[in-house]
């Protein structure tokens, strides 16, 4: 006597949450096999493609997927850059959460209840028009999501002054291994019940489970910004002028920081009058009352004009938004000069930073490389960019060395392999580096409290 057939993971994911939740389409699986990471990486066409619109919808998925030992690669907007939601497995399912886009704001309490789909500048814009803001703004907010920035624990240039999405995520709602549901933290901002659960999740990349759902923080939105511009001749002046203005008692919103390389490829793509010649720049923000700001970008200018560097403050909000728009336009301008790039995000202690700026260079001459390095300089986290042609293999394992010098660097630093890009399947052999073997077995022993068949988002992150 045969057995009895075993019913297809898809044709139960369609009875159990709608066939119109769930696409087959070859072209539809393949488009979302792929994210935003610049260099070739581990993928697999999935099985199928899911859209959950409710959190009833993800339970579903989560029992169906653990008993039929499917693989589960969330998704956001796909704007990751290390390959975080691309599917490693060919019998595995992408959960797109493009349709769980509600969310409610409590003005009085300052505090929000979003689902994943929600765009970041979306809901910043919503509550901004309330006196609110929601700080964290990684370079993609105009289409990432909330639930992506949590996932990744995304930064930005505000995170300087005001943290990365992690200071502003006080519960989540998340689907664990076999559809359970774990409820975290509450909307309040003091809350020391137990271990720190919702961190746990912060920056998880989708490893533990499903966020559904996320209570944030709030803060009161500043009356007033202002933005200056400082020309730079050398890199080691940088570093010392960060230092400087870090430890003037001014607290600047944003510190951002391009290099002569960056500088020219922007000026190329779309140019706003930054000056070519330079060795590097920074932007300075400073936001608060309407006084204060206009006193402290005067300070900013006097500490940095004392150490000979040359001084421009924006003269009104459209000069200051051309501004940020050349620091904005770095992605798809570097894009332009080669057919390649390689795009880490490391972090240095500040006090390292005149040293290491120059020891980048060393890397990037040794293996004869394009190199352009921007990024949150105020905070330490660089975002260091080898350019190559695709074309050229040869030259192409010559900028996955030199990447690995430039994590050895930051390594030896004490600083870390990223500061808001996450680990994904492009950092992973790093990891263990950066905690030794002591660390990465807790880190594996998290993963598969969790998640102990290893079906949410395998690969990434750590190895099972």
């Amino acid at each position: 006597m045969s057995g009895v057939l075993k019913k297809d993971p898809v044709e139960r994911l369609k009875k159990a949450i709608g066939k119109e939740k769930v696409s087959t389409s070859l072209a539809q699986r393949k488009l979302y096999s792929y994210d935003a990471t610049p260099i070739p990486v581990e993928r697999k066409v999935p099985k199928a493609v899911l859209f959950p619109e409710s959190h009833e919808d993800v339970v579903r998925i989560v029992e169906v997927c653990y008993e039929e030992n499917v693989p589960i690669f969330p998704r956001g907007a796909g704007s990751g850059l290390t390959g975080g939601a691309v599917p490693t497995d060919d019998g595995g399912v992408v959960v797109s959460f493009e349709r769980m886009t509600r969310f409610s704001v409590d003005p009085d309490n300052a505090t929000a209840v979003v689902e994943p789909g929600v765009i970041t500048a979306d809901f910043q814009s919503y509550v901004e028009r309330l006196g609110l803001f929601y700080p964290p703004d990684p370079s993609s907010f105009k289409y990432s999501t909330i639930g992506g920035n949590i996932a990744e624990n995304a930064g930005g240039p505000r995170c300087l002054k005001y943290g990365v999405t992690r200071e502003y995520v006080l519960g989540i709602t998340a689907v664990i291994k076999e559809g359970k549901v774990i409820r975290t933290g509450n909307p309040v901002l003091k809350d020391v019940a137990g271990y720190d659960i919702t961190k746990f999740f912060v920056g998880s990349e989708g490893t533990l489970g499903i966020i559904t759902e996320a209570v944030l923080k709030l803060i009161p939105k500043p009356q007033a910004r202002a933005t200056a511009l400082a020309v730079f001749d050398d890199l080691e002046t940088v570093g010392r002028a960060v230092t400087k203005i870090m430890t003037s008692g001014i607290f600047p919103s944003a510190l951002e920081f391009m290099d002569r390389d960056a500088i020219r490829a922007v000026e190329e793509f779309k140019p706003v009058g930054l000056p070519k010649d330079a060795e590097a720049l920074l932007l300075i923000e400073v936001d608060g009352t309407k006084t204060s700001v206009k006193e402290q970008i005067e300070q900013v200018k006097a500490i940095l004009e004392d150490m000979g560097v040359e001084v421009r403050i924006a003269s009104d909000r459209k000069e200051a938004e051309k501004l940020w728009t050349a620091r904005k336009n770095l992605g798809p301008a570097l894009g332009n000069l080669r057919s390649g790039k390689i795009n880490e995000d490391i972090v240095f202690p500040r006090i390292y930073l005149s040293e290491a700026l120059p020891k980048l260079r060393e890397i990037a001459r040794k293996y004869d490389l394009l190199m352009a390095v921007f990024g949150h300089i105020g905070d330490g986290n660089l975002h260091v960019n080898f350019l190559y042609d695709k074309k050229n293999r040869e030259e192409e394992e010559r900028a996955e060395r030199a990447v690995d010098e430039v994590f050895e660097l930051a390594l030896s630093y004490q600083g870390s392999i990223t500061g808001e890009h996450g680990v994904g399947l492009t950092k992973r052999k790093f990891l263990r580096w950066q905690f030794g073997d002591v660390g990465y077995e807790i880190l594996r022993g998290i993963k598969l409290l969790f998640d102990p068949k290893n079906l949410f988002n395998p690969g990434k992150v750590v190895e099972i």
